[in-house]
């Protein structure tokens, strides 16, 4: 046989052998390690056993609750369960985002609802015209009142068309929209959520099973909270401490679609009017703001409203996101705490709002 026939093949047999291994490193699929061939590894260069990369989007504030921009890498620091990481990606974003506007049109909201109305057109119109919204209202069902959309005059119509019922599916609404719409949305993800945080009426869903859903889903929520204790007192209500009158449910015929029959809710009766009713919606609305990395509104008249719909605007529109690969690379579905510091100089006092944490479990998770 020609010796040069045994050369050419084992000169194939080699560039075979590179391409397959320049194969598998292009084709990994994050599980494994990407392995090099020694003499072409560059000897800087971190080899990641797991490509589970953590972002984190995070808001900086100065005193007055303004955005604090032109803030470098430099001038952060993110511990996850108290151990510094290194972050490897750096962004100042001002991008395109999906917000559900999501409104309680309970009966508590009766008097509230015009200036309900009048504050979300306003938060409409303080948007880019690229951002999608979406609006959702539930009182004792829950009304998909707009699908997502950049279209400004269906969003005003979809606002306009929203009124009052009687009981509160707040926790049913609240994991509709992060299941089953906010899922399938690509990018960043908000909820700005309008309501006093009483639930009278959900019979899917609990406050413990939303807080989680929240926690897991890397979505924003910012409560816009009012007071409604006592106000139901009269025609309408008996005070702080006693149980108002029987609550009818209508049932689920379509929003202006005919006359509307009602069936009495006894469940819904016996909820909504004690005092610590009002006390576990407050903490409720509080651990969606903290545990998502929002920030917990009042809305007490209808100028603060406005300030605090144009706040959140703001917000979305400009904040910093950092990324990183934890050290600690076990998915083992553990909840992992994330604590983001600030420090720039000559600038005291910073406000920062990041999500509070994170389950470990297993692929890629962008937040």
């Amino acid at each position: 046989m020609n010796p040069r026939f045994f050369a050419r093949a084992a000169t194939v047999a080699l560039l075979l052998f590179a391409a397959s291994g320049s194969l598998l490193a292009q084709t990994g699929d994050g599980q494994q390690p990407v392995r090099t061939p020694p003499d072409t590894q560059d000897p800087n260069a971190t080899i990641r056993i797991e490509t589970t990369l953590v972002t984190i989007p995070v808001s900086v504030l100065d005193h007055d609750g303004k955005y604090v921009a032109h803030l470098t890498k430099g001038d952060f620091h993110l511990f996850e369960d108290n151990v510094e990481q290194e972050v490897t990606d750096f962004r100042s974003v001002e991008a395109p985002f999906h917000v559900v506007l999501l409104l309680d049109t309970s009966r508590s909201t009766n008097f509230k609802l015009e200036d309900i109305q009048k504050a979300a057109l306003t938060f409409i119109e303080q948007l880019h015209a690229d951002d999608r919204v979406m609006i959702v209202s539930f009182d004792s069902d829950i009304y998909i009142d707009a699908e997502f959309t950049s279209d400004r005059e269906q969003l005003r119509r979809a606002i306009r068309q929203t009124h009052t019922g009687f009981a509160t599916r707040l926790y049913d609404a609240v994991d509709l929209v992060i299941t089953e719409r906010l899922s399938q949305a690509q990018g960043r993800k908000a909820v700005v959520l309008f309501t006093d945080g009483v639930d009278t009426a959900s019979k899917l869903a609990t406050m413990q099973s939303t807080l989680g859903r929240v926690e897991e889903s890397g979505v924003l929520v910012y409560p816009l909270q009012y007071d409604t204790e006592g106000m139901l007192a009269g025609p309408l209500g008996m005070g702080r401490g006693r149980l108002p009158p029987p609550i009818y449910r209508p049932m689920p015929f379509p929003r202006g679609g005919g006359r509307r029959r009602w069936l009495l809710d006894p469940a819904a009766t016996q909820r909504g009017a004690r005092h610590e009713d009002y006390v576990r919606a407050a903490q409720y609305l509080r651990e969606l703001a903290d545990r998502s990395g929002a920030r917990l509104y009042h809305a007490d008249s209808s100028g603060k409203l406005k300030k605090a719909f144009g706040q959140i605007a703001e917000e979305l529109r400009q904040q910093y996101s950092l990324s990183y690969y934890p050290a600690n690379a076990a998915r083992d579905g553990a909840y992992r705490r994330i604590r983001v510091q600030v420090t720039p100089l000559n600038l005291p006092n910073l406000v920062v709002r990041a999500r509070a944490g994170y389950r470990a479990t297993g692929g890629e998770k962008h937040e």
